[in-house]
């Protein structure tokens, strides 16, 4: 199968161009692609295809050509992908298949409108911001409360006083799983200065990588909270570089860069 590699902000996908909604894609395959060591390595796979041709969302199809089925690295679906999103639409314009300009990208989240010219940063539409009230995660022994937050998926955002940097996330943080039934995106942060934060995150079906749009969003909201804030423009640094969070009241915004990288053949 033909595949594009890309990034944003070091969070790594694995493209699949198929428009036509051919292409089958068991949870074993998806991982070994994702794999590290013996397939191409990412942090999850953008699965295109025309939005008419798939029943779980055929009914966006009159707002968006394109659905970003997005899967996690170990071949788990997910929702949504504030990254992947940016990335997704960097190779529509790439490819030739949407116009540099705003439109909109088809996903299990809803749909989410993206803008971008040929080159430089894709900022997208990431929709309100829903806050469910706090919970707890346990991180190598130690307890952190956080702000539970739903971007399309489900994230725990917790602002802490220690250094996120010098955090174990090798293994996946304890949470609640009656509140989070399904799993949780847990985002880590130090405010280091005015509407700016350090995160680290670890992803469920991922583990930790460098970069999480969605979490990001999340992180600027728990900032925000504890601000006393609720509007703003927030600077959030991750590993794997910088992306900007704006909150305006009604959604949120997303800003970043997106790279493609490399193209080929995959056979596994």
């Amino acid at each position: 199968m033909r595949f594009v590699k890309g990034h944003g902000t070091e969070n790594d996908f694995v493209i699949l161009p198929d428009p036509d909604g051919e292409l089958e894609l068991p949870a074993r395959l998806v991982a070994t692609m994702c794999d590290r060591r013996a397939g191409l390595g990412a942090d999850g796979v953008l699965h295109v295809m025309r939005t008419k041709l798939s029943p779980e969302v055929a009914d966006q199809a009159d707002a968006a050509e394109w659905f970003m089925d997005y899967r996690n690295a170990d071949g788990s679906v997910a929702e949504m992908c504030g990254n992947g999103v940016r990335v997704f639409a960097r190779y529509l314009v790439d490819a030739g298949l949407a116009e540099a300009g705003e439109f909109g990208v088809a996903t299990r989240g809803g749909i989410k409108r993206v803008r971008l010219e040929r080159t430089g940063d894709v900022a997208v539409d990431m929709g309100p911001p829903r806050v469910f009230g706090e919970s707890v995660t346990t991180v190598a022994g130690r307890r952190y409360s956080g702000v539970h937050v739903d971007m399309g998926n489900p994230h725990l955002a917790c602002v802490i006083g220690d250094p996120v940097a010098q955090l174990d996330l090798t293994h996946q943080p304890g949470f609640d799983p009656a509140v989070f039934p399904a799993g949780v995106n847990i985002e880590l942060l130090n405010p280091v200065g005015e509407r700016r934060v350090v995160m680290r995150v670890f992803e469920r079906g991922s583990g930790e990588t460098r970069s999480c749009g969605t979490g990001a969003v999340a992180s600027a909201v728990a900032a925000a909270r504890l601000a006393g804030e609720t509007v703003g423009t927030w600077t959030v640094e991750v590993p794997g570089g910088t992306v900007t969070v704006t909150l305006d009241g009604n959604t949120s915004y997303l800003a970043g860069p997106a790279v493609l990288i490399a193209s080929g053949e995959l056979t596994l």
